[in-house]
């Protein structure tokens, strides 16, 4: 097993507010305010266009060889355009099977446009087989392919009438869920300097999409039933070593839904 499970937080990208609507003098509150209202007016919804997301965390799950590990990249001071070059780094190292929660609709479309901003490299990511021809059949951008697998997009049959939600599917399921932090909170978070609590929020995110992915596995044959246990315990051995607070949060919360 070879896979990367990831997730991204975004906030608004205020300076490419006040470029766009023209709101310079304002402060950052304001101008998300603004940004807010006027995406209201144009859509019905305030969820920012893809292009306006700035990227203040990506975290990981990484199952190779013998080992799993759950991370954030860089450090909590780390620059946006740092955490996508590590991102689409690793992916050029090691060439894993990407696994996400509608990566497809919104983390891989936000991380292409923000690494066009940085002038990032992804030669990997963007292979289709002019230089690797196993690429060809079987690459990153087709959404049939499996190189990467948007678990939201495969189990609703690729049809946006049978979508779900990640805590939805994970409380089906008897994963933890959420734990007391959503994505609406993440722009409040950023602004109190709250960093720790978007990362540890993002993880736990990732930890239930993998969760998520090892009973696809099951399902669709690729683990035995004492093969999925084996991948169970070996998240709860992590979780238990772990010393980060949300991960024994995460882990009581687990068992108490079992």
């Amino acid at each position: 097993m070879n896979c990367l499970v990831f997730d991204i937080e975004t906030v608004p990208d205020v300076a490419l507010g006040r470029r766009l609507y023209g709101l310079e003098g304002l402060s950052d509150e304001a101008v998300a305010k603004a940004m807010f209202a006027l995406r209201r007016q144009d859509s019905g919804g305030e969820f920012l266009s893809h292009e306006q997301h700035r990227v203040v965390a990506i975290s990981c799950v990484l199952r190779r060889a013998d080992t799993l590990k759950v991370w954030s990249l860089g450090d909590e001071q780390a620059p946006e355009h740092e955490l996508i070059e590590r991102f689409f780094d690793g992916i050029e190292r090691f060439s894993p099977e990407l696994v996400s929660w509608n990566g497809s609709g919104f983390d891989l479309p936000v991380l292409t446009y923000r690494a066009l901003a940085a002038g990032v490299q992804a030669g990997r990511y963007w292979e289709t087989g002019e230089s690797d021809p196993a690429f060809r059949y079987n690459n990153y951008l087709s959404r049939f392919h499996w190189r990467h697998l948007d678990l939201m997009d495969v189990l609703s049959g690729f049809q946006g009438r049978g979508r779900v939600s990640l805590e939805n599917i994970a409380q089906l399921l008897g994963f933890p869920g959420k734990l007391g932090f959503s994505g609406a909170q993440v722009w409040d978070a950023y602004q109190a300097g709250n960093i720790t609590g978007i990362r540890r929020y993002c993880e736990t995110d990732v930890l239930n999409t993998y969760l998520v992915y090892l009973r696809f596995e099951l399902l669709r044959g690729r683990l035995t039933r004492a093969a999925h246990e084996s991948e169970l315990e070996r998240v709860r051995a992590l979780l238990r070593a772990g010393e980060e607070p949300h991960f024994a949060q995460f882990l009581q919360a687990w068992e108490g839904a079992r």
